[in-house]
């Protein structure tokens, strides 16, 4: 179960972080805002990128 929703935040940060990407580079004009919010996007990519590589690598759990 704990699987689960940890592929639900990863897919949800996922999202989060198409949406900084987008506002960063099309709707926002200040270059540090620009910074902020790509590097939080960015941030939570590569959290979302690695929590997705260990529930694939981990397997299925056998229970039940």
């Amino acid at each position: 179960m704990d699987k689960m929703w940890l592929s639900f935040y990863a897919m949800g940060f996922m999202v989060i972080s198409m949406g900084l990407i987008y506002a960063s580079r099309h709707k926002l004009k200040n270059r540090l805002l620009k910074f902020i919010f790509a590097l939080i996007a960015y941030a939570l990519l590569i959290f979302s990128f690695l929590a997705m590589v260990y529930l694939v690598f981990n397997g299925p759990t056998g229970g039940a």
